[in-house]
């Protein structure tokens, strides 16, 4: 048996007034963005935000609905919108904020595990990765150098490969 040890490093920030300020205007639409999420059963507002590598920002928010849980999360949403604006365009950077309505905004969160692998293929699919920014409405901030750092074991095209 061999022991492989899986690890990758986190930048933490006390605050979004620590960031530079490229990274600081994209998480403070990121929170802005909250406002326009339709999330009215579980009361949690998600807001994704992607700078492209052509200077483009898309925004995308979780999308909820009475057929409980067949929403969409705000990351794919936002994968979507990029995919269908700007085909193949590379991300620069993503920043991914919340804001729950009956609880605490104060750390951040990670993507769920399908939005993990949504990201993790979008970086394979142009051939770049690109930074994570994650982040509540308030307190520390973390930013990731890239999706695969969150999903070091993802389910991939050369998967369903014949013959393997």
């Amino acid at each position: 048996m061999i022991k492989k040890e899986v690890q990758f490093t986190v930048d933490v920030f006390k605050s979004i007034d620590d960031l530079m300020p490229a990274d600081l205007s994209l998480l403070s639409a990121a929170r802005e963005t909250t406002q326009a999420a339709y999330a009215p059963y579980s009361n949690f507002l998600v807001g994704a935000v992607a700078q492209l590598s052509n200077g483009a920002i898309v925004k995308g928010t979780n999308q909820e609905n009475a057929s409980y849980p067949v929403g969409l999360c705000a990351e794919r949403v936002l994968l979507s919108a990029i995919s269908s604006q700007f085909p193949n365009m590379a991300i620069q950077t993503m920043a991914i904020s919340y804001h729950h309505l009956k609880g605490k905004s104060d750390h951040p969160i990670s993507p769920c595990g399908m939005c993990r692998q949504s990201l993790v293929e979008y970086e394979q699919r142009v051939k770049q990765s690109f930074r994570i920014i994650l982040s509540g409405m308030t307190g520390e901030v973390y930013i990731i150098e890239k999706a695969t750092d969150l999903l070091p074991f993802p389910f991939s095209s050369s998967d369903l490969a014949s013959g393997r």
